[in-house]
């Protein structure tokens, strides 16, 4: 016989992947708590009892996504299965709905969607401490134009992929897109004396504007 404790978990995690999936082509106010609960085969009545809510299953999606990704993203970086045959078609899929579920949740305007930044900038600021931890004396600032940037793209993923060519949530249009990416990280824009001088500049305009 199929212990219950274990089918109750099966139920929450099938809820769960649910919701990311249907969050992610929806957003949180096109997708209602009978459709998660119908996609996940399950009663509306067994959702409010794992979750509470449409907003509370929201917040477990939220932390499941962003623990996902970094996941996979210290594989590729820190474990260096970059360089293992098969593994970067296997994330592929869930790469994929990462993107698209976090564009919808954070352009949705809520206070979850902030909720959600402040979270990613508190990993990047981990993530610099653990990888970089001499690129920058104001760590803060330094991951919230990083993530800034980074869910920039994916907000203006119909610009980005029509000038690619590619949907950018598509295999060829993201590999392009990795690929650049890949260039910017890679090459300093600024050489380090031009980099110092701009520093002294804003320290200046700082200090012009205390003095004011």
């Amino acid at each position: 016989m199929t212990d219950p404790a274990n089918e109750d978990l099966t139920a929450r995690a099938r809820i769960r992947d649910a919701a990311i999936r249907l969050f992610a082509e929806r957003g949180m106010d096109g997708t209602t708590v009978r459709d998660i609960a119908q996609a996940a085969g399950v009663s509306p009545g067994l959702l409010r009892h794992h979750f509470g809510s449409k907003e509370g299953l929201r917040e477990v999606c939220d932390e499941y996504v962003l623990d996902r990704a970094m996941g996979i993203k210290e594989e590729i970086l820190l474990d260096g299965k970059m360089a293992s045959p098969g593994f970067m078609p296997s994330v592929h899929p869930t790469v994929m709905l990462t993107y698209r579920y976090i564009t919808r949740a954070l352009l949705d305007g809520s206070p979850a969607a902030a909720k959600l930044f402040d979270r990613m900038v508190g990993i990047a600021e981990l993530w610099i401490d653990k990888t970089a931890p001499g690129v920058t004396e104001d760590r803060r600032g330094f991951a919230t134009v990083l993530i800034g940037m980074q869910s920039g793209l994916i907000a203006m993923h119909d610009h980005v992929s029509r000038n690619l060519g590619a949907d950018m949530f598509g295999t060829e249009g993201y590999t392009r897109m990795v690929g650049a990416l890949i260039d910017f990280y890679s090459t300093a824009m600024l050489d380090p004396e031009l980099a110092a001088a701009a520093h002294r500049a804003i320290d200046e305009l700082r200090a012009s504007q205390k003095e004011q």
